[in-house]
């Protein structure tokens, strides 16, 4: 199932949750947002199959498609070098070298980094001068726990979206190994445009990752590539900390990204950014 959060195309209307029905149509979920629908459990998931019998279709060209969790309860977690291709391109741009992680890299992103799939991304001029693009496979924590073994981590996954973890280079680069900063400028994580629940998704360990510019294509690779896998994340995550339904997690970013360019490459006003993960969904988004 593809699970969205839209909102009509009229003043004051509140977000609500779709399902997908059709190419280019969806039925309304009756549920008061994504995050109460993930926690629902079977509940919830009855509730979606109920509008899929029973509902209208909508033209999805009549609305306005948002981040399928517009605004997360938490920070986004994030996984940085988790592509090995990705983590040998950065090296060029360390001063210091940095031997291959043996355990994940964490950071996160901000609730209001969170962007809609087709939604403008900021530039912040005058903040930041080297705004990145990194194609990321987003997973969606269903069922909540803490310490949860890495045998059993695909069973705490409610799906997946896709995630670009724009980056102000500068900014992040300014504040050594803290990348929190240059990872959260407002705008700065485009999501969606819908959640794929686990069960549609059967093999997340080999999807192609690919990100366009204007049409060129930066990054295309493949989520075999991850150096750490899904399970390996959630069980080291979850260490001693408690994951929770709705909880976002980025699972890292191929090579091809502006900076590590020769000469290097960022974002400008007018760009056109296609995030897309087969399977999944594209994101489109115009830069400014």
């Amino acid at each position: 199932m593809r699970l969205l959060t839209y909102v009509a195309r009229k003043k004051g209307a509140a977000p609500r949750v779709g399902v997908m029905s059709g190419p280019e149509h969806f039925r309304e979920v009756k549920v008061s947002d994504m995050i109460s629908l993930i926690a629902a459990g079977s509940a919830g998931v009855l509730k979606v199959k109920n509008a899929l019998k029973k509902g209208k279709d909508i033209p999805l060209s009549s609305v306005r498609v948002l981040a399928p969790i517009p605004r997360p309860r938490k920070n986004v977690f994030c996984v940085g070098w988790n592509y090995v291709e990705h983590f040998e391109e950065g090296a060029k741009a360390r001063a210091n070298v940095v031997e291959l992680p043996s355990h994940p890299t964490f950071f996160t992103k901000s609730p209001t980094t969170v962007n809609g799939p087709y939604d403008r991304i900021p530039l912040h001029a005058g903040v930041t001068e080297k705004v990145d693009w990194e194609v990321e496979l987003g997973v969606i924590i269903g069922r909540g726990g803490i310490n949860i073994a890495e045998t059993n981590a695909m069973k705490h996954v409610f799906g997946f979206t896709v995630i670009n973890d724009v980056s102000a280079r500068e900014i992040q680069r300014r504040h050594g190994q803290q990348w929190f900063k240059g990872k959260s400028l407002d705008g700065h994580c485009p999501m969606g445009p819908w959640i794929v629940t686990a069960d549609k998704v059967r093999s997340w360990w080999d999807l192609r990752v690919v990100t366009r510019v204007n049409g060129a294509i930066k990054q295309d690779s493949n989520t075999r590539h991850m150096h750490f896998k899904i399970p390996r994340i959630i069980a080291e995550l979850s260490a001693g900390m408690s994951l929770e339904p709705g909880d976002i997690i980025s699972t890292g970013t191929p090579a091809g990204v502006g900076h590590a360019r020769t000469p290097p490459e960022f974002l400008k006003a007018g760009d056109i950014l296609e995030t897309e993960i087969a399977g999944i969904g594209m994101l489109k988004n115009k830069v400014g």
